[in-house]
């Protein structure tokens, strides 16, 4: 799959079968996230693999718009550790370019994968932080529930004119 095929195909996929993801492809998944640019090449992020059970079905607790996490057979947490920061405050741009590679990487590799969000939302922030063991400098940014697609989803033209300016806003 060429990228811009990836790119116009990737959909949010939130059913997933419990065949469990091999080590191999989650260091492949997590090595395409730690591809993305960064602000002054700080790389400031931090990535917790969730495979445990508990742990998985516990998510939709602190982050309702995470309860696919019950059913995935693994999740990844992406954080940014703002003691890495080179660039303070682009923490959220670095980590959400490492989310977008992560997607189109697990899209590539076979998988399904949605992106959801925690940071700016307080409690999810605190709930993630607290089940995670976060310390303060550590901000969890995303979540992304990983497996094997039950569901299919297909390519969709979402270009629209109307939302490009030339030179100006509101020129066309």
């Amino acid at each position: 799959m060429d990228v811009l095929e990836a790119i116009h195909s990737r959909r949010c996929i939130r059913k997933y079968t419990d065949e469990s993801i091999a080590p191999e492809t989650i260091k492949e998944l997590l090595s395409a996230a730690m591809s993305a640019p960064s602000a002054v090449n700080a790389q400031p992020w931090a990535f917790i693999v969730i495979d445990d059970r508990k742990l998985l079905d516990e998510i939709p607790t602190y982050s309702p718009y995470a309860a696919m996490a019950r059913n995935a057979p693994l999740a990844i947490l992406v954080c940014g550790d703002t003691n890495l920061e080179k660039a303070p405050g682009f923490w959220v741009q670095d980590c959400s370019a490492a989310i977008q590679n992560l997607l189109l990487a697990a899209h590539a590799l076979g998988l399904g994968a949605v992106w959801t969000g925690i940071h700016p939302m307080e409690d999810r922030v605190e709930g993630f932080r607290k089940a995670f063991n976060l310390p303060e400098h550590v901000i969890p940014l995303g979540l992304v529930p990983v497996g094997y697609p039950v569901q299919e989803a297909g390519p969709q033209d979402r270009y629209m004119e109307e939302k490009v300016y030339h030179n100006s806003y509101g020129k066309k």
